[in-house]
């Protein structure tokens, strides 16, 4: 608990991924151990039950290369490095693994594009394996039309510099922002800045609700998305055939320097026409999609669509394991099928913020109903399913993608699985309930698996079964025994070093990248335990200055130990004179809340503070309290309801326990 006023830190707000990025570890690779001859015999058996044969993304991959750089590693300012495309570079050996699924490797072997490429002659270019987006450059009539601009300032930099490199030196005249993802607008200042927005030399656009969704994501539980994210991305896995491979529509993510200039144009109709720089583009908006505020754009004097992260070459997830909002399959689909029905009739050319383009229209049209279909069929498959009785806790054994589908490989599960994807379209619809009272209040694993190994015989019988089943290949029989056992006896080493052995099996074994880093993280932990975190680190100047005071407010609020206030009860009025403000902060039923436009007459306390201060206390360089000593701020009345928030108030730990014993 903090103790001074105010002494937390919103980190990790909209860096979720970064910020758990920069503390990865380095494995003992020691303990890590080959695919077994049962994993091996699967692989085997799957190259030769998919569509290799199907070699068209390769070539499309490659089409328009025109050069890579001379380096594969782009660093920071203090020679940190940002980027190493060459940490991958074991994919370009020509080498099956039998510790990766054949399809994810073929995956991430498309994913090594790593240069510029031109898309359509003397008019769009791209530049990949910068960052895990891409970077989409459109030559305007008198400068640079930039598409998406990457996740951070140095990786956006060194890409728009190999385009002046290879093309000639052009102004960036525009910046578009295709959603509200982090990795889409992170970069912009490595190729603008705020003078140029400011002299209206350049226009950056954006989706209805960008900057609302662009903050808000990721706050509330920021804390526990960070944690999450590392077994998603697979941070803290060393790149290779044992460890990490791809993250599905990208290599991995920049460790850089992020930030956020606001659009000056918000594009707020369904379909809305601009012309940019000469060149004439028409937006469609896609809400409830990829991310709730997204834009895709048509370019009808050349025939070319721009699908976002709408299209890529991947089912994405409908519900991420880092933690989001479940996404919506179904409008998802009726969104590709309107883009499908309005541009793709036309399009010769089809371009996205992630993986490669596709060129023909017969092709596009293929890739274009591909994705609308299977976004449809989870959708009314898992829906089907249910109202047949089929509960959240069977779906991902019920539920298959139609064997016809299986055989595209643009909608292969390399990002979502069937597995999490499914779970998610049920859990939108009818919750995490299945129905049984017995899972309606169930104890918590920790409270139930001592009974469960109880009943087993103990760590005696289950160890030796659990090694049989691993032995036979039956990895996910081994897990769930192992698992029950790891939660009642968390010092069990050889507990513990069997279910990551196992878990190890399982990653190897899963074409979705998610599942693979979620599987090898936790392997992993449970052998070395969970690697000491770096200091906290806080958010960026721009996406402080972005997020609301309000939103700050309810994310303090997140904090409060609700057991620790109840019974406390008081007011704060609270001003930020420079912006106009005023909120009333009210502490009462153990619970913070806050609303805007109000004064209290009644309050306990008031604090007046600029806006511009309090960015400070959100970026994690100073504290409520020592702004008020230092006189950037002013106090009056019981200025004791301050230290009564303070003592509330919970540090939540960035690297928690996931797996049991670990810590």
């Amino acid at each position: 608990m903090p103790d001074s006023p105010f002494s937390f830190i919103l980190s990790a707000t909209l860096l979720l991924v970064i910020s758990t990025a920069s503390q990865a570890q380095t494995a003992n690779v020691a303990l890590q151990q080959p695919a077994t001859a049962v994993t091996a015999e699967r692989q085997a058996s799957l190259r030769t039950e998919l569509p290799f044969d199907d070699d068209r993304d390769f070539a499309e991959s490659q089409r328009g290369f025109i050069a890579a750089p001379d380096y594969r590693q782009i660093l920071g300012p203090a020679g940190n490095v940002v980027w190493d495309i060459g940490r991958y570079d074991f994919l370009l050996q020509d080498q099956d693994y039998d510790s990766i699924h054949p399809s994810l490797q073929r995956q991430a072997t498309l994913n090594m594009n790593y240069g510029l490429y031109e898309v359509v002659p003397d008019l769009i270019y791209q530049v990949r394996g910068y960052d895990l987006a891409n970077m989409t450059v459109i030559r305007g009539e008198q400068g640079w039309i930039l598409f998406d601009v990457l996740l951070t300032r140095e990786t956006a930099a060194a890409a728009l510099a190999f385009v002046n490199q290879q093309l000639g030196e052009r102004p960036v005249t525009a910046v578009v922002y295709s959603h509200s993802h982090i990795d889409h607008f992170g970069g912009v200042r490595g190729v603008i800045d705020d003078e140029d927005v400011q002299s209206g030399r350049v226009n950056v656009y954006a989706p209805a609700g960008f900057m609302e969704e662009a903050i808000s994501e990721n706050v509330y539980a920021g804390n526990a998305m960070s944690r999450r994210a590392s077994y998603q991305y697979g941070n803290p896995l060393t790149p290779g055939p044992l460890g990490q491979v791809d993250s599905a529509i990208g290599k991995a993510l920049a460790r850089g320097s992020s930030g956020l200039i606001a659009p000056t144009i918000v594009v707020s109709d369904d379909f809305e026409e601009h012309t940019i720089d000469g060149v004439r583009v028409v937006f469609q908006n896609t809400p409830g999609t990829e991310a709730p505020a997204e834009m895709n754009a048509w370019f009808p004097d050349h025939n070319v669509f721009w699908a976002a992260e709408n299209i890529t070459a991947t089912i994405h997830n409908i519900y991420t394991l880092r933690g989001a909002l479940v996404r919506d399959a179904l409008s998802w689909s009726r969104q590709i099928n309107e883009a499908l029905y309005r541009f793709g009739q036309d399009a010769d050319v089809m371009i996205s913020s992630h993986n490669w383009p596709r060129w023909g229209n017969e092709r596009i049209q293929e890739v274009m109903r591909d994705q609308r279909d299977a976004y449809a069929n989870l959708n009314n498959q898992v829906l089907n399913l249910a109202n047949r009785g089929v509960t959240i806790n069977q779906m991902h054994n019920e539920y298959q993608v139609p064997q016809s589908l299986q055989q595209s490989w643009s909608v292969r599960q390399y990002h979502g699985s069937e597995f999490h994807n499914s779970r998610a379209v049920i859990n939108r619809y009818l919750g995490y309930w299945d129905g049984n009272p017995a899972t309606l209040a169930p104890l918590s694993p920790e409270d139930s698996a001592p009974l469960y190994v109880e009943m087993m015989g103990g760590a005696e019988a289950i160890l030796p079964r659990a090694q049989t089943l691993f032995d036979e290949g039956r990895y996910r029989l081994a897990m769930e025994i192992l698992n029950k056992l790891v939660y009642a006896e968390p010092d069990n080493q050889t507990g513990k070093d069997l279910l990551a052995a196992t878990f190890e099996q399982l990653g190897y074994q899963y074409e979705s990248a998610s599942m693979r880093n979620a599987f090898l993280t936790a392997a992993q932990e449970l052998r070395h335990g969970v690697a000491a975190a770096g200091p906290a680190r806080g958010t960026s100047p721009d996406l402080a200055r972005a997020m609301t005071t309000a939103q700050w407010w309810d994310a303090v609020a997140t904090r409060v130990d609700s057991q620790l206030a109840d019974g406390m009860a008081f007011k704060i009025n609270f001003s930020t004179p420079d912006n106009g403000e005023q909120f009333v902060i009210e502490m009462r039923g153990g619970t913070l809340t806050n609303i805007s436009g109000y004064r209290a007459d009644d309050a306990d306390a008031s604090i007046t503070m600029n806006r511009s201060a309090v960015d400070q206390v959100i970026m994690g360089q100073a504290t409520l309290a020592s702004l008020l000593v230092s006189g950037q701020g002013q106090v009056t009345g019981d200025v004791d309801v301050l230290q009564q928030l303070a003592s509330v108030l919970v540090e939540f730990d960035p690297v928690f326990e996931i797996m049991p014993g670990t810590r």
